[in-house]
């Protein structure tokens, strides 16, 4: 019996990590395409389908448009298929639409003006933005913030904190002349700069101090993320009393920090991109869906609800961003081609976007393997950390 109830518990806690994969992923992915559904909708466009998932489809219904609504086999993304769409990477059927009643090429997606079809392949990563705007704004307002002010409790010996000058009982005022209210702050901005020299403000003894520092790089385990690259002062955050307070929110402030905080996952995002481009992080940090399977399990088993949704809000703002890179097949490289036949003043040649969509294609494929393999890779470290 014992071996069983054993089982069963192993069992319970592995589900774990396939539900809140598909609870964080369904919600983010049904947003994204939501954003491209109403707006196609509003600008006369008819939708053929709107579907969660790839694949054969398991079960689905049509609503009075016409549209098919459904749920299918592989649970990585989604699409909607509007009329006049080949596929689902909405790549054009210009043979399709000359076949159409002049009814139904009024409902065409390829029919419809410039600034129309772009605002509808933007307003599927804006519509994840504004997600994430909201949840990070909605966490704010009902459950407020324990904040902890920026006062160094103790420094490491031989750390760059140390080598800078930081002392034990000084106030962080600014980092690189960004006002530092907390110490979460400090920390976020601290992490995503390893390697980098920080211009630091201090208040020590009511003066203020102009300090230097370079972050160093180390490897630390973040609860529900793993092992992440992170650039480290050597500081320790204050446990007196007095310098932590709870927040509470009103709707305007939340939802100011809610635009703060989807700013921060951007520019973290660009600073990660901008340093593995000069050669200054690694790629393996890079993560696919057995990635983002393993951190949304991880982040449900510490319990709560917070830790889950704020992790939608986080991948809300990813999904959002990575479409909008100029890669063909994503929303970007739509853009990408918008851009073009404006400037030309004609769309470009179908073979000409044909050839576009097999590279997009390409890319984007190369770009999951290679971040799967480095999922199998972490995935394989992490057992074996674990022993036996």
């Amino acid at each position: 019996m014992e071996f069983l109830a054993a089982a069963l518990g192993k069992a319970g806690s592995l589900l774990v990590y396939p539900v809140a994969f598909l609870f964080v992923l369904t919600i983010v992915v049904f947003v994204h395409e939501y954003g491209h559904f109403w707006v196609g909708r509003r600008c006369g466009v008819g939708v053929k389908a709107f579907s969660i998932g790839f694949g054969r489809e398991l079960f689905g219904w049509d609503d009075r448009h016409g549209t098919r609504w459904k749920i299918s086999a592989i649970p990585l993304g989604g699409y909607v298929k509007f009329v006049g769409d080949m596929n689902a990477a909405s790549v054009p059927d210009d043979a399709a639409v000359a076949r159409m009643s002049a009814a139904e090429r009024a409902m065409s997606f390829q029919t419809k003006s410039l600034p129309k079809r772009a605002a509808i392949v933007a307003a599927g990563p804006a519509a994840n933005f504004i997600l994430a705007i909201l949840v990070f704004a909605g966490l704010a307002y009902f459950g407020g913030r324990q904040v902890l002010a920026p006062r160094i409790e103790a420094v490491q010996p031989g750390s760059a904190a140390e080598i800078a000058g930081l002392r034990p009982d000084d106030l962080v005022v600014s980092i690189d002349g960004r006002s530092i209210a907390s110490f979460a702050d400090m920390q976020r901005l601290v992490s995503t700069s390893a390697g980098d020299t920080l211009e630091i403000i201090v208040e020590r003894d009511g003066r203020r101090l102009n300090l230097q520092a370079t972050p160093t790089v180390r490897e630390v385990e973040v609860p529900g993320f793993g092992k992440q690259r992170m650039g480290l002062l050597g500081i320790q955050g204050s446990r007196d009393p007095a310098d932590v307070r709870f927040v509470r929110y009103g709707p305007l402030e939340s939802l100011s920090l809610g635009v703060y905080e989807t700013w921060s996952v951007v520019d973290r995002t660009f600073n990660y991109l901008g340093k593995l481009i000069s050669g200054r992080e690694s790629a393996q940090q890079l993560s696919g869906p057995i990635g983002i399977m393993r951190v949304s399990g991880e982040v449900a088993s510490l319990g709560g609800v917070s830790p889950l949704i704020s992790l939608v809000a986080i991948l809300s703002v990813s999904i959002g961003l990575i479409n909008l890179f100029p890669i063909p097949l994503l929303d970007g490289g739509h853009l990408l081609f918008y851009a073009v036949e404006a400037v030309r003043g004609r769309p470009l040649s179908d073979r000409a976007q044909e050839i576009g969509f097999r590279i997009g294609l390409a890319i984007v494929v190369m770009l999951m393997l290679f971040a799967t393999w480095n999922d199998i890779v972490h995935l394989g470290a992490s057992f074996a950390g674990r022993g036996t």
